[in-house]
Formats: structure tokens, sequence, C-alpha cells
């Protein structure tokens, strides 16, 4: 595996380049073009000056996380084949600048969800944290307002102004998608795509819906073991894969995170591996990535990555805001550098205790 972590750009991270080239075992970035909005291609220039700049530093670029699916995409619109033969081209600029990984996600309206970005943990630190009752009390027209009062000034992901300005609208397009709805519209995209990844050897990775069930009635369908197995098998192509990511399968409890990594051996191109605390089934929040700090094992899960052979970046997730740091929620240096030696550390003893045994 690569050990990376997952950089927004001069413009908008706090965290810089050189504080990412000095954490130990970490040799690339997963990043993207985060001044881009879904459906632009992204040109040849922009890829190269960001690629620069990423290996001035000392660094690579591992992957993309993410080039972003148009909302016409996901539904089925009459104008989608526009935006997937922009995405289309926006990948073969990728490819032959050697970017071989985009990670996207097939979420409607919104990405990743949570309900507070500084939930104050007995340490004191802060973390992103997601309550049920909270989400079933809030108008989905006023999320943004209710995320936007607690990011520290920076941009969220997956949160961005242009998409929140036209929610209503969004919604409004999703009355008639249901799951399978959904599920054709997947397929019908990586059908379309397929044969520009196979060109390139890009491997296009999945990511998780997060949490793994509907959020304001909208369907999501990334979110178990069945599932992902049903939108590998439409699209049976090894570049048609997955991100597996702990934090995102492991908001639904009845998921068993090394069974599925198991199942999906030569599939996963990409890892995110961070920890949760659950208080409640509807009430959970980011943890340390230590084992003890939350209810994940974070060794059985890095054991089944290795277990799988698993050779593609990965990257530490999520991490708690320590140390007075103020940077975006989840993406700060300290806790994330923190999770990237101790998951090191793991892949270090499993792989060393594998021959061990074998002797």
């Amino acid at each position: 595996m690569e050990m990376t972590l997952r950089w927004f750009g001069s413009k908008f991270d706090t965290v810089t380049l050189k504080q990412i080239r000095q954490i130990p075992g970490v040799t690339g970035v997963i990043t993207t073009l985060y001044d881009t909005v879904p459906g632009d291609i992204w040109s040849s220039e922009s890829i190269r000056e960001l690629k620069a700049e990423v290996e001035e530093a000392g660094l690579k670029i591992a992957g993309i996380e993410s080039v972003n699916i148009h909302e016409s995409i996901k539904i089925g619109s009459n104008d989608r084949d526009i935006y997937i033969d922009n995405y289309i081209k926006t990948l073969e600029n990728l490819g032959k600048e050697g970017i071989k990984l985009v990670c996207y996600n097939f979420m409607p309206v919104f990405d990743w969800t949570r309900t507070e970005l500084d939930r104050v943990r007995s340490d004191g630190s802060t973390v992103l944290a997601y309550n049920q009752e909270t989400i079933d009390s809030i108008n989905p027209e006023e999320m943004f307002n209710h995320i936007s009062n607690h990011t520290n000034g920076t941009v969220i992901p997956g949160w961005e102004p242009y998409r929140m300005e036209k929610i209503k609208d969004l919604f409004e397009m999703y009355k008639d998608v249901d799951e399978e709805r959904l599920f054709e519209n997947l397929k019908y995209f990586l059908e379309k795509i397929m044969p520009v990844c196979n060109k390139y050897d890009i491997n296009m990775a999945i990511h998780p819906d997060d949490p793994a069930w509907s959020v304001f009635g909208l369907p999501r369908i990334i979110i178990n073991k069945k599932n992902i197995l049903r939108m590998l098998n439409m699209v049976d192509d090894r570049h048609n894969g997955i991100t597996f990511c702990s934090g995102s399968y492991g908001t639904n409890l009845e998921n068993d995170m090394p069974d599925m990594i198991r199942a999906l051996k030569g599939r996963v191109h990409f890892a995110h591996v961070r920890n949760l605390k659950f208080n409640s089934k509807d009430d959970f929040e980011e943890a340390a990535h230590l084992s003890s700090d939350g209810s994940f094992d974070m060794y059985e899960i890095m054991k089944a990555l290795y277990d799988i052979d698993f050779t593609g970046p990965i990257r530490p997730d999520h991490g708690r805001m320590i140390w007075d740091e103020v940077a975006m929620p989840g993406y700060g240096l300290y806790d994330r550098a923190l999770g990237a030696t101790y998951l090191n550390g793991l892949w270090e003893a499993i792989k060393k205790g594998d021959k061990y045994e074998a002797k």
C-alpha cells in the first residue's frame, strides 16, 4: 500500500505540502482541482500545474478525489450525455498525465452528512459527529446554514456554496429517482467511461454513501456488501472498483468490514481508514484512529487489506481537531499525521508477523 494524505490545494488548505512531506511514510497526496465545479472539463494545463506543484514538494499525486459527478448524470436527465462526454475528456487529460486513480461518489444532492463539525470530546478535542434526531428535525434547505456556522472559515468539500444555492431545485429534480433508477443511471455512466479508463489504465473507485442510509428521503445505494457486488457485477471491468472507507461503511454496524474487504479482492482501488465511536446506533462521532478510542478493530481492517494484497493508496481520514489547531474540520494536520503513523505501524506489524508465521 502507499500511505497518502488528502490535500485541498494551496488556495484552500491550511496544511502545506511541506508539512505533509515531513510525515513519516507519507509519499503522496490525494487531491483535486478545487476551483472547478461538476461538469467542467479539466484542462491539461491545470492538471500539469497541480502535478508540478506537488512533485516540487517531493511528493506525488497518488489519486484524484474527486472528479465530481454532475447531478444530471445521477438523475439521468436528457442532457446527461453532455456531462458524461465532459467527464470522459477530463479522464483522458488525467490519463495523459499519468494519473491512474479517480475517487468519486454517486450520492444525490448532499455528500457526506454530519450534524456537528465541532463536538467536544472528553479529551478536549473536537470532532465531526452525526445525530439522527437532529437530521429529523432539520429542513434540508437549512442544512447548509447549519453546517456553515462551524467551518472555521474553510470550504467544506461536498458542501460547496454552488451546490447549496440550488438545493430546493435539486430536491425537486430527484423526486422521481429511487434506488433502482439511481443504480440504472450509475450503470449507464460507468459503461460510457470504461473505454477511456481501459485506454489509460485509470481505476475508478466509488466512495460509499455516508452515512449508509437514506438522508432526507434521498436514495443511497453504495452502502453494503450486497449493493457493492451488484455495482461491480453490472459493469464487470477491473477498472470499475471501490474506495473502501471504513468510516462510511462502518456507519452501519451490520456491515462486517473485514469480510467485505476480502470479498472485494481485486476491486479495492483506494482505502480511507478511520475510526468512529458509537454512543448509540443513531449517534456517532469521529474518533482517533487508534482502535481503543472508537468502535472499530483497526488491526482487523488493515489485516484484511493486507490479506487481499492491497497495493493502492490509503489515507487516514476525518481526524480530530487537537492541540488548538484551527483548520478545515476533520482535515487538520496533527491528528491525521498521528493516524498515518498509526496505520503504517499496524501495516508493518502485520507484514512482519506474516513473514514470521511463514518461517
